[in-house]
């Protein structure tokens, strides 16, 4: 059994079985160090509490995330009863049938079907004529707090500009954007360690309210087409084929909440990320490529999303493992990109690293779709936020929200 420093963690490195409570606060409030331990000792695992092997080492992860022999799913090449895979649950109903169709979940060729219809409006070209309205709306809610030399962050600046920009994007109202946040932090609980039934029955309550609104604007959309993305997926063909109403609210729904959940809680980590590390905004953000090296490296030390799992979906060797179809495996993206056989002094903030790319937007077919429109958010918001903020700093210790395997925060307090 190796010895560690955290109290919450254990490590037998020879059988490569490790315990670690990831509802502890120590843990989850800042996993990096553990990260590192699991680095030096045991960087493929299996997780007792999770019942999972875990992958952490830069090269495993960027591998199964391509490798085609794992997928999102697993019951369009194999049966619950062959896989011994429980029934459905009914209290879920609404939630199943939101995610039935989500990009996140499917394999090819109904993946590659979506995608492509969805893609259009992704790519860099298309996202780059984004930025006069981005920068305006950064402004506007700066306006809104600048004189009172006090704010938290993530309420008044980095909950509105994503899910601002996600809304207007797909041809959501502006308007609808507090109740878009209140239905995706429902939604998402049933991605965490720990969920419970209540949890599971706001989700369901969320995902039924979420499905029967966009399922409204589809209406509209189908009799009164205009320049948004959902009138796009709405009349436009692939192959021959529409997408269906539930293809369509399912991706909907998809878009909405990976295109703003995240980055919102990417904004918090890189303002925190910067203010700890005491790092000087004028070289953060020198210039533009100044600014693309600072807005990566906060990516790769504080990411927003920690882990993705995949199906094997066939029997398969990994690193010494054996799995067989339908067993589950997990990688955890933060920890890949802790990994110091890639990135030198890895739990360092390190601006003008160059050592490759981070993996917090994943690799291969499922890779994050928005990313361009994440980026391009994160390089306009924080050099605007320093510069019209100057002397910034934290007011009190933030507070980490017990929502691993997200990593964000539940307030960030500035003053200037």
């Amino acid at each position: 059994m190796t010895t560690t420093d955290f109290p919450f963690l254990s490590i037998d490195a020879a059988s490569r079985r490790v315990s670690l409570d990831g509802r502890n606060p120590d843990f989850y409030r800042d996993p990096n160090p553990v990260y590192a331990a699991l680095h030096a000792h045991c960087p493929t695992f299996w997780w007792e509490e999770q019942k999972m092997w875990y992958f952490t080492g830069y090269d495993h992860v960027n591998g199964l995330l391509r490798d085609r022999r794992f997928g999102r799913q697993i019951l369009h090449v194999a049966t619950r009863e062959e896989l011994g895979m429980p029934e459905p649950q009914a209290h879920l109903a609404h939630f199943d049938a939101a995610e039935a169709w989500s990009l996140l979940e499917l394999e090819p060729p109904e993946h590659t079907r979506l995608r492509t219809l969805v893609n259009r409006a992704f790519v860099s070209r298309m996202i780059d004529r984004l930025t006069p309205e981005i920068t305006e709306l950064c402004h506007q809610a700066i306006d809104r707090f600048e004189k009172d030399g006090q704010v938290e962050l993530l309420s008044a600046f980095a909950d509105i500009l994503p899910v601002t920009m996600i809304a207007r994007m797909i041809g959501i109202p502006d308007e609808m954007g507090p109740q878009l946040l209140k239905w995706s932090h429902a939604y998402v609980r049933m991605y965490m360690f720990g969920r419970t039934k209540e949890d599971e029955l706001n989700a369901d309550k969320a995902a039924q309210e979420f499905s029967d609104y966009v399922r409204s604007v589809i209406a509209k959309r189908r009799a009164e087409p205009r320049d948004d993305l959902l009138s796009h997926m709405v009349h436009t063909e692939h192959r021959g084929q529409l997408l269906t109403e539930d293809e369509l609210i399912s991706t909907t729904i998809v878009l909405l909440n990976a295109g703003h959940e995240a980055t919102v809680h990417q904004i918090g980590n890189a303002v925190r990320t910067i203010l700890e590390n005491k790092a000087d905004p004028a070289l953060l953000f020198a210039d533009e490529k100044a600014t693309e090296r600072t807005v990566e490296e906060c990516l790769r030390i504080s990411a927003p999303v920690h882990i993705f799992d995949r199906f094997a979906l066939e029997d398969v060797e990994l690193d010494g493992i054996q799995f067989r179809r339908g067993d589950k495996v997990a990688m955890i993206l933060a920890a890949a990109n802790l990994d110091p056989k890639k990135f030198s002094d890895p739990l360092a903030f390190k601006p003008d690293r160059n050592e490759g790319a981070n993996l917090s937007f994943g690799a291969g077919i499922h890779f994050c779709i928005g990313a361009p429109l994440a980026r391009l958010e994160l390089n306009i918001a924080l050099p605007i936020l320093f510069q019209r903020l100057p002397g910034l700093k934290i007011a009190k210790k933030p507070v980490v929200k017990d929502v691993y395997h997200f990593h964000g925060l539940e307030a960030l307090d500035l003053t200037w």
